[in-house]
């Protein structure tokens, strides 16, 4: 079986994000070697130079400093040449729109003409399109495991500020140890592990600390001291 014709099945929660190198508008990458002690938003757009994926990059770029304090990296891909790609970063540097001026992109995009790195990561969805990526994501943390995955079709714009919600609720769960719920954002309570024992249910509901409040043994909530 050739490289061009071999089956990849696609990564999952918890896997270890795909290893590959790649040449890019920024040079070569080795992923994950380069992006070592960061996460990474991993993302593909179908085709350059399509309405869509234009203001999807303008405003990636209108937000990669954003994304940067947090300790994320920006990595887009696309199955066009590299050529294609420096043309068609140049051009929107050059437009205008929804208030974001003529902005630099600052991210690297792989060129994946044989779609090697795109089959790795199911980035390529036949009842879509055999030779263009669907809009997929990938949020890939500092030890290289994948943590989310988000797909649109090609006719839907990404919501980037959900995005980086989903990060910054994903680093809040690692750091303090817990969930958060529908809609959180920083400043709002968290959710306590759940109790999985009997008498720990009971020391939940019974519990006087004035930090926390139950609505039932199962959903019990950490007040924020930062809000």
């Amino acid at each position: 079986m050739t490289e061009e014709t071999k089956v990849y099945q696609m990564p999952l929660i918890g896997d270890k994000a795909p290893a590959f190198s790649a040449v890019t508008t920024n040079g070569t990458v080795q992923f994950p070697e380069d992006y070592e002690g960061k996460w990474v938003v991993f993302f593909s757009h179908p085709s350059d130079f399509t309405p869509v994926c234009t203001t999807e990059f303008m405003v990636l770029a209108s937000m990669a400093e954003e994304f940067k304090k947090l300790n994320t990296e920006l990595l887009g891909l696309s199955v066009d040449s590299l050529f294609s790609h420096i043309a068609w970063i140049r051009k929107i540097e050059e437009l205008e729109w929804n208030g974001i001026h003529k902005i630099k992109i600052p991210f690297s995009v792989i060129a994946d003409l044989n779609m090697k790195v795109a089959n790795k990561y199911g980035m390529l969805q036949p009842n879509v399109s055999s030779t263009q990526a669907v809009r997929a994501v990938f949020v890939i943390d500092p030890l290289g495991i994948i943590r989310a995955m988000i797909y649109y079709p090609l006719t839907t714009g990404r919501n980037f500020d959900e995005i980086k919600r989903l990060i910054l609720a994903l680093q809040k769960a690692d750091a303090d140890h817990c969930s958060t719920p529908a809609g959180w954002v920083p400043g709002n309570d968290v959710i306590i592990p759940t109790a999985t024992t009997c008498e720990e249910a009971e020391k939940g509901v019974s519990s006087s600390n004035q930090e926390e409040y139950t609505l039932d043994w199962f959903l019990r909530f950490r007040k924020e001291k930062d809000k």
